[in-house]
């Protein structure tokens, strides 16, 4: 789950993470009241969205496709420059690196007070699974050109993982700043703020901290620039003030829709819809559908139990989608009764219609009933017995990958 940036920073600020002042606005107006208020010649507007590269990102009008201006983050000296920057934001499409060609809708900004800035760094806090640790990783070449460091000089970015029950260490924090070239009063202040920023991490059970920039000031104060926190969903029954967080808007309505249904579903950009039960089995269908070439349009996954309802209502979910040109069904009955599928997907598609080709496997509990439903009905389907045979078949049947 993510939030904005400025959610972020209130977060921050609530831990003892050294952050500027600023504004939360959702309107030229709102803008133009935050600069009067912040009391800063200078102040950055910043288009909220759930995607990074907002800096070098180009704004466009939604029903002219007009070109309005470059940069979803900019510096204002004055008042005018505030209303005129608000203005070509909000309302408009952000296109980054992160969003794709479609770009994100800005319907939020946040006005923050200028600093001092004598040197910019990258800051980012994230769970290594692989190693059980939660990796810290920094750079002295922080700012918008961050990925041009990790790809060309990742030597660049210097990292420490901290072992869970140890805590982050003296030694640690002290490596880490001095690969920052930080010293005397700079050094102390970072390790305040990576102090708080590790609690932060491990309280509010977060998959991702990332700050870029993390400045140090011409006063030798270390400070939060950016504020890009994600959490991990897994967690959300500790964490009730999470659905005061989210933003409905920036997330897929297909996505939002499977969650209530109790499904587990992320949309992909692929163009072969998949409807499976477990997730391993839902993976590995993706896996199979990638080796024969295709590309997945989602991965679903139903549950080891899912009702009828439940069933036809991720079948609908994946119609939805105006990219998928061929849907696999593939279901190994265990606790799940392959006649249940079998009949919710014939129902669904008699509601809704089917205008592409449909591979199904069934196996594993009352699979051969749920065989039979299917063969005795007037649904145009190809069914397989493995998994092999499915992806080869699907990914056939609409004339290839992508």
């Amino acid at each position: 789950m993510n939030i904005h940036e400025y959610q972020g920073k209130q977060l921050f600020r609530e831990a003892g993470v050294k952050v500027l002042e600023g504004v939360h606005c959702k309107s030229v107006e709102d803008a133009l009241n935050a600069y009067d208020s912040l009391g800063s010649k200078v102040v950055a507007v910043k288009s909220q969205i759930h995607a990074g590269g907002r800096g070098k990102g180009s704004l466009f009008c939604p029903d002219t496709g007009e070109l309005l201006m470059e940069g979803g983050v900019k510096i204002a000296f004055s008042r005018e420059e505030v209303e005129n920057y608000a203005g070509n934001i909000l309302g408009h499409r952000l296109v980054t690196k992160q969003t794709g060609p479609e770009g994100k809708m800005v319907n939020n900004l946040y006005i923050e007070a200028g600093c001092a800035i004598a040197h910019e760094y990258y800051l980012a806090l994230l769970v290594d699974r692989e190693a059980k640790a939660v990796l810290i990783m920094a750079s002295k070449e922080g700012g918008m050109d961050i990925e041009e460091v990790a790809e060309n000089t990742p030597d660049e970015i210097h990292k420490i993982w901290v072992d869970i029950d140890a805590g982050l260490l003296g030694f640690q924090k002290r490596n880490l700043g001095n690969s920052l070239g930080l010293s005397g009063a700079s050094l102390k202040s970072f390790f305040r703020i990576i102090d708080s920023l590790y609690n932060f991490f491990i309280s509010n059970d977060c998959s991702m901290v990332e700050i870029n920039p993390l400045v140090r000031t011409e006063d030798e104060e270390i400070v939060a620039l950016d504020a890009k926190v994600s959490f991990d969903e897994n967690a959300s029954f500790r964490h009730k003030n999470w659905n005061e967080l989210r933003d409905l808007s920036e997330e897929e309505p297909t996505e939002i829709r499977a969650k209530k249904a109790g499904l587990s579903y992320v949309k992909l950009d692929g163009n072969i819809g998949c409807l499976v039960n477990g997730a391993g089995l839902a993976m590995a269908t993706m896996d199979v559908i990638k080796l024969y070439g295709g590309e997945p349009a989602n991965f679903l996954d139903i549950g080891g139990g899912a009702e009828r309802d439940v069933v036809q209502e991720a079948f609908e979910i994946i119609l939805e989608d105006q990219n998928v040109k061929g849907i696999l069904v593939n279901i190994f009955g265990g606790i799940q009764r392959c006649d249940v599928v079998a009949s919710a997907v014939l129902d669904t598609t008699e509601k809704m219609g089917l205008n592409v080709p449909l591979v199904i496997r069934l196996s594993g509990t009352n699979f051969e009933e749920g065989r039979a439903i299917i063969e005795n009905s007037n649904l145009d389907c190809h069914s397989v017995e493995t998994l092999a045979e499915g992806a080869e078949a699907i990914v056939n049947l609409i004339g290839g990958g992508q």
